[in-house]
């Protein structure tokens, strides 16, 4: 699930409007409906405020952002695949799935 997608359904199971949501951020709803859409990327700081707004899990929300992130670098890359594996086993190298 990318993060628009993740935000909309949190939204939608709180029962709150974007422009609501866009209020709390001190964005205008057109920006938010973006965010949302997947066409404008959300700040960390933003993320932080969507983990209370909607008083969910930090590092589950915080997860799917990065991984869109990381997904708009590595989406045409010929190489990605490969790089990953090198940040997997940089980030994380006792981990026996990178072997």
């Amino acid at each position: 699930m990318r993060f628009g997608e993740k935000i909309k359904y949190l939204r939608e199971e709180n029962g709150l409007f974007q422009r609501e949501i866009a209020a709390e951020l001190s964005i205008d709803t057109p920006m938010y409906s973006k965010i949302e859409g997947g066409s404008r990327k959300a700040k960390r700081q933003q993320v932080l405020q969507l983990v209370k707004i909607f008083n969910t899990n930090e590092e589950e929300l915080m997860s799917v952002w990065l991984a869109d992130q990381v997904l708009d670098i590595l989406k045409n890359e010929e190489y990605g695949l490969s790089s990953l594996l090198i940040v997997g086993k940089d980030l994380y190298p006792n981990n026996t799935v990178w072997v």
